[in-house]
């Protein structure tokens, strides 16, 4: 395996876990347009989190579009 296969599988995990973490009280009853509150500003933490999840994202793809040639 190369260094672009690890970083390929630690974004992807990474991934998984930050968009776990954002919890911004979705539930299934709210993904599927059910009642709530809804929130649109990001503060604090929350915001760090976000933005952190689209660097890994943003690395994860890179990496699987470098790993296709």
């Amino acid at each position: 395996m190369t260094i672009a296969n690890y970083i390929t599988i630690v974004s992807a995990v990474l991934a998984t876990l930050l968009v776990l973490v954002q919890t911004r009280g979705a539930s299934l009853g709210a993904g599927m347009g059910g009642g709530g509150e809804v929130n649109t500003v990001r503060r604090g933490s929350d915001k760090t989190i976000h933005n952190i999840t689209i660097f890994v994202v943003v690395v994860f793809s890179a990496s699987l579009v470098y790993n296709l040639f």
